[in-house]
């Protein structure tokens, strides 16, 4: 009970509203890129492996993206 205590100050304080503003922009973000930019609302293959690799294969590619965006900004 304790530990939810602390939780919940933790969410509530300004520090913990900002970094949940900051959880919809980015994680809610890449879920629905994924859907809509890179095909996973329908899996193509069947089976439990296949369906994981084409998971994997599409983060891969998402993790491509944004490290090449940012080594465009820095450079």
């Amino acid at each position: 009970e304790d530990s939810k205590d602390k939780v919940r100050e933790n969410r509530l304080s300004n520090e913990g509203k900002w970094i949940y503003r900051m959880r919809k922009e980015k994680v809610e973000r890449s879920f629905a890129d994924s859907k809509e930019l890179h095909g996973l609302r329908y899996c193509r293959l069947r089976g439990r492996d296949n369906v994981r690799e084409q998971a994997l294969m599409t983060a891969a590619c998402q993790n491509m993206k944004k490290i090449a965006l940012h080594l465009d900004r820095v450079v």
